[in-house]
């Protein structure tokens, strides 16, 4: 006898669950209940149909009612939200967009209801007119506003991937926009020193970032809402975007009495299964476990959510599946740039005490001497003892997208910075260099781990006193012209030899170039000449620049 299953939500987890149970069963009674108007939509191609990059709404559909009835005998009941979960009797209470409730019974249960954006309890946010994006309904209205009312300023509150991205396509449709974030950076899965690199592109496009200020209250003032802000400055806006955040929606879960984790989340297994073995739970509404750390972890993207219904699927269907994890990889276009991770951060390791060592290299995304290049801005988190792979962040504007998922890829079999180094990877001068980003970054991990070099961070310069410690810029004069680090002694590399009676022996010597390269040359000189304190700033000044000045 075939299963009845229900599931909750036909988003991403909810909606790829349901394609696959189909695919393993024909004869499966297969309903899925969503509250909204759409199933499996786009949800984060939203921002870029306000701006027009996405011209035909129905581009963001991925699949219809319709559609899932005619191809997989699903039966999808849309403004149909579940209001409760009765366990004991295997049941859920559905309410119709009438107001008429009914209830409908299961075997086997799967709940994907998302996360709801935060709005918190901030003075004045239920008397302004503002906006959230979770779904195609949000962004009909934000982008309907726009049409009609012809804003010419907006906030943005939040600087997370939405939030930029909506700032990036509001200034697309030349809405003046200024970006309101209360913590001392952008796009939090990435360490400041990266994210310093995105603060200074956003104000060369316009924008206007205001970091490490909240709202303190919002006011409407005739059609506009004034935003007085915890230093006390106050914006004036035509159009207030939320993009704070999201929490996992798990009402139903928690009423029903299934146990939720201590970060918000819904807790499942690895069959993802919650505390009750006949119900399922899978997407941004879950806690999971964390690749790197092990920690719960509460991780909401697409792309695992997906692979969560699949696997979800496969165990009600008899399969043996597992989820083992999620590392967090994610991509963002910020304006000309696109900023990626995975694994773990910098932020992370270190508040769990997880030791770690840190590399940074900037390489072309293809061969120098073909037209176009441009950089790759690379960090690499790894184990200094065996060289496991903790964690990457990549901001460039090509290029950026394979290299952090040839990373995550090792991340993902426990690999090690050798392994970075061994990739035999696709080259031709267009694309790349004989020696790839990827395995440059494997290099120069190796080079720390040997100890071929002894580096210091950006963060340990900064606190330096120039007058104790001797910091030498191995730079040309023309790179140097401006933009240098203060206290800082001029050698240019190729002239070091020459100059090596003028440095001290008896204090530490920091050295330092544009991108690392030379300081490591520099280094390789110095010690090989009898000086023992030497370190080498990793990342040089372009590391350095962007996360001390910006």
């Amino acid at each position: 006898m075939s299963k009845k299953v229900l599931i909750v939500g036909g988003v991403a987890g909810g909606a790829s669950a349901a394609a696959r149970l189909r695919r393993l069963d024909e004869e499966m009674e297969i309903i899925i209940f969503e509250r909204g108007e759409h199933i499996s939509y786009a949800n984060c191609g939203l921002p870029y149909y306000v701006s027009g990059v996405i011209v035909e709404r129905n581009a963001l559909l991925v699949q219809t009612p319709a559609g899932m009835k005619e191809r997989f005998d699903i039966d999808v009941r849309i403004h149909s939200e579940v209001t409760r979960i009765f366990p004991e009797q295997k049941e859920i209470e559905v309410k119709e967009a009438n107001g008429h409730i009914y209830r409908e019974s299961y075997d086997e249960l799967i709940l994907s209801p998302g996360a709801a954006p935060i709005r918190p309890p901030i003075p004045g946010i239920n008397d302004i007119e503002s906006f959230v994006v979770r779904n195609v309904s949000d962004i009909d209205q934000i982008k309907g506003y726009i049409d009609e009312q012809q804003p010419q300023t907006a906030v943005v509150v939040g600087g997370g991937f939405i939030g930029l991205e909506m700032a990036e396509n509001l200034q697309a449709r030349g809405v003046n926009t200024t970006i309101v974030e209360m913590g001392d950076q952008v796009m939090a899965p990435l360490d400041f020193e990266m994210a310093a690199i995105l603060h200074e592109h956003i104000f060369t496009k316009g924008v206007n970032l205001i970091l490490e200020d909240g709202v303190k209250a919002f006011d409407k003032k005739e059609n506009k809402t004034i935003l007085t802000l915890q230093s006390g400055e106050q914006i004036e806006a035509d159009l207030t975007i939320l993009a704070i955040g999201v929490k996992p929606e798990i009402k139903l879960a928690k009423e029903a009495g299934l146990t939720i984790g201590d970060l918000g989340g819904i807790k499942v297994n690895e069959r993802l299964q919650t505390s009750d073995p006949n119900i399922y739970a899978v997407g941004d509404a879950i806690e999971v476990k964390h690749l790197i750390t092990g920690q719960a972890s509460l991780i909401p993207l697409a792309g695992p959510a997906n692979k969560q219904g699949r696997i979800v699927a496969d165990v009600i269907a008899g399969r043996n599946s597992q989820y083992k994890g999620t590392q967090g990889t994610s991509i963002a276009k910020i304006f000309d740039l696109a900023a990626a991770s995975t694994g773990a951060n910098e932020k992370t390791l270190k508040k769990l005490g997880i030791p770690y060592e840190v590399s940074y290299t900037h390489s072309a995304s293809n061969a120098m001497y073909y037209p176009g290049a441009t950089r790759l801005s690379l960090k690499l988190i790894f184990e200094k003892s065996a060289g496991r792979i903790l964690g990457a962040q990549i901001v460039g504007s090509q290029g950026v997208d394979k290299r952090i998922d040839d990373i995550a890829g090792v991340i993902r079999r426990q690999g090690t910075i050798y392994d970075l180094q061994e990739l035999e990877l696709a080259y031709a001068p267009p694309f790349s260099s004989a020696k790839d980003p990827v395995n440059m970054a494997g290099y120069v991990a190796e080079n720390i781990i040997n100890g071929d070099v002894r580096t210091v961070h950006w963060y340990d310069v900064q606190k330096m006193n120039p007058k104790e410690v001797c910091i030498v810029d191995v730079r040309t004069i023309e790179e140097r012209r401006g933009k240098f680090i203060l206290g800082s002694l001029h050698i240019p590399i190729d002239e070091l030899r020459n100059h090596l009676a003028e440095l001290p022996k008896d204090k530490d010597i920091v050295v330092y170039c544009e991108i690392g390269l030379r300081g490591y040359l520099a280094y390789r000189i110095l010690t090989q000449h009898g000086f023992t304190r030497v370190k080498s700033l990793s990342g040089g000044w372009v590391t350095y620049f962007p996360a001390v000045f910006s």
